[in-house]
């Protein structure tokens, strides 16, 4: 049975520079409709330099002033272009803002090829991701309030000498911090961290085999060094996947680049035509209704997952993706379990 029901957005801006803000405000009416609709949580990608969002906490402090219910989450922030201080204030910020809505999701993210984007915030010495997750360990010092330095000779209205804690502080932020996997040492990992695990439409790895069963193997590997790791802590997972329903002529043709072009990128087994990294991509789940809960139903990761997040395509108008919400609320995630949040 489906706890709950999510959806990721890559909040589009398809109109260039004069776009930008009637992009947020699409992006802002799809957290309000998925809301209506009883979905849990909206999730957002932070992307630098391209058409997509690029300040989450901003959004979401909008967003919390337009909902009442539905959470927010980062699925997710790569922790090398984060300065881990800021990011915690903001964070508590917000889930002040919303009255504990915020649901962060992190990563040490995938390297570039090469030191594209290093020199634009800040190069380091460390190597990528040991520098990620040197951050990654001070934002989770920042949001417990551990004493992150002292203010020296004195800070404004500091005295000299006391210690420096993060403000504001928001208690319950830090058992909203969840990881994002790919592969089952990740999954371990995370369950060591005492983190919440989010997967998402790419493994990291290639086990050979199939795609859902392998995040089935590592929802299992976490839960069971969670338990070992840190008794009585109940984590959550959560698992995307691309699902395009169809009712219409008009829904296919809106998703038939994206998909075509999606497909056309892969093998059968979800391994890319490049060559390149060995990793494996789920597929776009589209078409009728019945036939995505069919393969839903089949999917073992979605049977052990808490959430399932509707990945939404980069490439549609806010006008399909409300429609594709509405469709999966109303004609697929029942069958699979799941009611509405209230």
């Amino acid at each position: 049975m489906l706890r709950e029901l999510g959806f990721l957005s890559f909040v589009p801006n398809h109109g260039g520079p004069a776009g930008a803000a009637a992009a947020l405000e699409d992006g802002l009416q799809l957290f309000e409709h998925a809301e209506g609709l009883g979905y849990a949580t909206g999730w957002v990608r932070g992307r630098h330099f391209e058409p997509f969002l690029t300040s989450p906490m901003t959004f979401f402090a909008a967003a919390a002033q337009r909902t009442r219910r539905i959470g927010f989450g980062t699925a997710v922030l790569g922790m090398r272009y984060e300065d881990p201080i800021r990011l915690a204030e903001d964070v508590a910020t917000v889930d002040l803002l919303s009255g504990g809505r915020v649901e962060l999701g992190i990563s040490t993210g995938i390297p570039q090829s090469g030191p594209v984007l290093d020199p634009l915030f800040g190069a380091v010495d460390r190597p990528f991701r040991e520098e990620a997750e040197a951050r990654a360990a001070r934002l989770l010092e920042a949001l417990r309030g551990d004493a992150l330095g002292t203010s020296g000779g004195g800070y404004e209205s500091i005295p000299a000498g006391t210690d420096l804690v993060v403000e504001p502080r928001s208690a319950g932020v830090l058992d909203r911090v969840w990881w994002g996997g790919g592969s089952t040492g990740t999954a371990v990992r995370t369950a060591e961290r005492g983190l919440d695990l989010h997967l998402s439409t790419l493994n990291t790895e290639d086990t050979g085999a199939p795609f859902a069963d392998a995040q089935a193997a590592q929802i299992v590997a976490y839960r069971e060094r969670l338990a070992e790791a840190h008794p009585g802590r109940t984590g959550r997972v959560a698992i995307g996947r691309i699902v395009v329903p169809f009712e219409t002529e008009a829904d296919a043709a809106t998703h038939r680049e994206f998909i075509e072009s999606y497909a056309a990128g892969m093998d059968d087994e979800g391994r890319p035509r490049s060559g390149t990294p060995p990793f494996r991509f789920s597929k776009v789940l589209a078409g009728e209704p019945e036939r995505i809960v069919e393969a839903l139903l089949g999917d073992p990761a979605v049977a052990a997952t808490d959430q399932l997040v509707i990945t939404l395509p980069a490439n549609g108008d806010a006008a399909s993706h409300r429609r594709i919400l509405s469709l999966v609320a109303d004609r697929i995630a029942p069958r699979l379990g799941w009611t509405p949040a209230d």
